[in-house]
């Protein structure tokens, strides 16, 4: 049962990459899914590939969160970016946030 003072807060964050090393679909796809698992263990977030299934330097994944603490999860949130721009293997081309 819900009281007054429960929130509930979700947060969708879509990360556009560039891969430039790749030469094959098998190879983003290694380090796609390396992106997607290492967020999936740090954050417990949702984590799906959205876009560009057919490009092998390009992607687009999406990572959805959910807290009942928006400072928690605006933290966690920019720890998600850090996260990804730390990855050596891709570039971001675009980074977008939507509170849902």
């Amino acid at each position: 049962m819900k009281t007054k003072n429960e929130s509930v807060y979700i947060s969708l964050i879509t990360v556009e990459l560039f891969i430039p090393l790749t030469q094959s679909l098998k190879e983003k796809r290694s380090v796609v899914k390396g992106l997607r698992d290492r967020v999936r263990a740090r954050f417990n977030a949702s984590v799906a590939e959205l876009g560009y299934h057919d490009k092998w330097q390009r992607a687009v994944i999406g990572v959805c969160m959910i807290s009942g603490d928006r400072k928690k999860l605006e933290i966690d949130m920019a720890r998600l970016r850090h996260v990804c721009e730390e990855e050596a293997r891709i570039e971001i081309t675009d980074i977008r946030q939507e509170w849902l």
